[in-house]
């Protein structure tokens, strides 16, 4: 039962009521090849949904922008050479890799003209990665399109990391 208070009649508004994305996208097939596609964000940086294990990291790496695909495979490739047991993850929109899961070594995230790799115990590593930070134990390298990246010292950086304390996040 309703109460008046008044005579008058006051007409309510309808709301409009937002069907999800997910409701309007789900039934479209994905363009082009069948797959789908990620958001860029700032600086070209993959939009990719948290999760754990490798297959979400394939998806950032696949989402990279053009040159940075190649090198996101090499780097990938690299670090589960030197470290075989490697945990990954995707977190915030960027890979991590650890020695257990939510304990973590390095971390990548593409930036507008190149790929951050940040060491983060890097202050500990020798010889200490070129990048500063904010944060006193963090390092970073930058890797630009036209500069070759030096594997073997990257690989020791990769191994040297893998044996230090990791960061829990």
């Amino acid at each position: 039962m309703v109460a008046r208070t008044s005579k008058k009649s006051v007409k309510v508004p309808k709301k409009s009521v937002a069907k999800p994305v997910a409701a309007k996208t789900a039934s479209k097939p994905p363009p082009g090849n069948g797959v789908k596609r990620v958001k860029l964000l700032s600086g070209g940086n993959p939009q990719i949904a948290k999760g754990y294990g490798d297959a979400p990291v394939q998806a950032y790496i696949e989402a990279m922008p053009g040159w940075k695909r190649d090198v996101g495979h090499r780097l990938d490739e690299l670090i589960g050479r030197a470290v075989p047991s490697v945990c990954k993850a995707v977190k915030w929109n960027s890979p991590f890799y650890g020695v257990e899961e939510g304990v973590w070594f390095l971390g990548l995230h593409c930036m507008t003209k190149y790929i951050k790799v940040a060491f983060f115990r890097g202050a500990s590593l020798r010889p200490i990665p070129p990048g500063e930070s904010k944060q006193e134990e963090v390092r970073y390298l930058n890797i630009f399109e036209h500069e070759s990246l030096d594997e073997v010292q990257f690989v020791a950086w990769v191994k040297q990391a893998s044996q230090l304390p990791g960061v829990k996040m």
